[in-house]
């Protein structure tokens, strides 16, 4: 990474008429904007189907695409959706996404879309050929036939994956799974048009992926070698993190844990296909939990808080050496947030991957707060003004109450104001401070979720961890947001930094 900045926003943050963000000229518009504002990284978030919570980081296939980002516009235009159909999905473009609503009525427009599609098209038999998605797809059709039900609550022979069952169940449903299929294939093809549209205009996509699968999930499905899973195929032990000063009953995941041993013996050749899928989708990953690589924290299944955990070690270092022997040097940002011990900063310094500094994190606790900028140690990191389990930084400043006057005395100081803190100031300033004093630091790279330009407050939150919640994931940004005003304010700081001369 050079010298750069850029905005965090979700696909289905996105605003758009169909309920969710989707690839199409919303997405593409963003583009645009981000252009006109001097950016170069565009940071998204999973880009994966959503699961339990409607949380991209329980999905259902660590890989696949998220069928509900399919644009539906370009299928009109492709003579897959007449209009009645693509005028029914039009939803009030100010309301929150509705999860439950889309589960129940997109995929049955999509497959309208499906019936209409040349199946002899060379670029989609190619694509089945290779088997694309063909484990996701015939797990997903099975889901269908279980009325949603998790895989690990089938009947035996298809929990279990008994020949014949399967063989069976391809033989009565294989236009179903060819259908998850092509939505793959739509999802890709969109997917790539615009990343090819983004680099065109000299940005890059900085991508997510979870360190984790979800239980309910292809992978767990096909491949249960890959975690801790006890004979009848329930985990021995789940993920989450140890109590601390946020949580005194820790966080509770329920992701299955990697059994690592296992990966190791056969080379680890799952995540080299992982990484090298994602790799092709985006120009940056940020792993999540990457602390997890040295050491996990493992929680008994079935406990009810994550309190009775213990720590084991992961594949450290070695790990990564080998995915670069085998993919070549990769692009990744490593989520180094919460405590770290000695063997976790040593395996970072190790890898050597940029990690985050969030703004957030950074005041109250004194001089010596590792996230204040005065203490980067060098520029091998990213800023962040806040992530999406974060509030939105105007919602964070509100939060303070009476502390925002020591707040504001010490963002004053560390931007070096030699004026006496400004008792006047609003809260929406505050947030233009903070921003500026992201783009200031010696990061490499200062990434600012849209919701934080456009001053919005706790409304905006993308997601409060461990917390079930219909707020959750559903939230989307207004349709006005790109000002020619904000787009000015957004390039001149770039500018004033040195952060603007990022190409692909």
């Amino acid at each position: 990474m050079m010298r750069s900045s850029g905005v965090l926003l979700h696909i289905a943050t996105l605003p758009g008429k169909y309920g969710i963000g989707q690839l199409g000229k919303e997405a593409f518009a963003f583009a645009d904007f981000l252009s006109r504002a001097g950016q170069s990284y565009w940071q998204v978030l999973p880009l994966v189907p959503t699961g339990y919570g409607d949380s991209p980081y329980q999905s259902f296939c660590s890989v696949a695409g998220n069928e509900y980002f399919i644009d539906l516009d370009d299928l009109f235009a492709r003579g897959l959706l007449k209009k009645s159909e693509l005028t029914a999905c039009v939803t009030d473009m100010s309301s929150r996404i509705d999860y439950h609503d889309l589960y129940l009525t997109r995929y049955s427009v999509l497959r309208k879309a499906f019936s209409r599609f040349d199946r002899s098209d060379g670029a989609f038999a190619d694509f089945v050929k290779k088997g694309e998605y063909a484990d996701y797809a015939l797990f997903r059709a099975i889901k269908d036939e279980h009325d949603g039900l998790p895989w690990y609550e089938w009947e035996d022979p298809f929990k279990f994956r008994y020949e014949d069952a399967i063989a069976g169940f391809y033989a009565k449903h294989a236009d179903d799974i060819l259908f998850w299929q092509w939505a793959q294939y739509m999802f890709s093809a969109q997917w790539q048009a615009l990343r090819n549209y983004v680099h065109s205009l000299g940005i890059k996509i900085i991508g997510d992926i979870p360190i984790y699968i979800a239980y309910d999930s292809s992978e767990c499905w096909t491949r249960p070698s890959l975690v801790k899973l006890d004979p009848s195929r329930r985990p021995v032990t789940v993920a989450g993190c140890p109590p601390d000063a946020f949580c005194e009953s820790g966080q509770l995941w329920g992701n299955p844990v990697y059994d690592w041993e296992r990966m190791k013996e056969d080379g680890w050749s799952w995540w080299k296909a992982r990484m090298k899928k994602v790799m092709s989708l985006c120009d940056v990953v940020r792993i999540d939990h990457f602390r997890g690589f040295e050491k996990y924290y493992e929680i008994p299944y079935g406990s009810p808080t994550a309190v009775n955990g213990r720590w084991t070690p992961g594949p450290g270092a070695e790990f990564f050496r080998e995915l670069e022997r085998s993919l070549g040097e990769m692009h990744v940002i490593a989520e180094d947030l919460g405590a770290l011990d000695d063997a976790a900063r040593a395996m970072f310094a190790e890898v050597g991957y940029p990690g985050m500094k969030v703004l957030q994190f950074a005041f109250g606790s004194g001089e010596d707060n590792e996230y204040l900028p005065h203490n980067y140690h060098d520029d091998n990191c990213v800023a962040y003004t806040g992530t999406h389990d974060n509030d939105t930084l105007l919602g964070f400043i509100r939060s303070l109450g009476d502390g925002r006057q020591a707040f504001r005395e010490a963002l004053n100081g560390e931007l070096g104001r030699t004026e006496l803190p400004a008792a006047g100031e609003s809260d929406e300033e505050m947030c233009d401070s903070v921003i500026e004093l992201c783009y200031k630091s010696v990061a490499k790279c200062a990434i600012i979720p849209l919701q934080d330009w456009l001053g919005i407050g706790g409304e905006g939150r993308i997601n409060v961890p461990s917390v079930l919640s219909a707020s959750n994931w559903s939230y989307r940004i207004p349709a006005d947001y790109a000002s020619y005003e904000l787009e000015r304010k957004m390039r001149s700081l770039s500018e004033k930094y040195g952060r603007t001369d990022v190409k692909v």
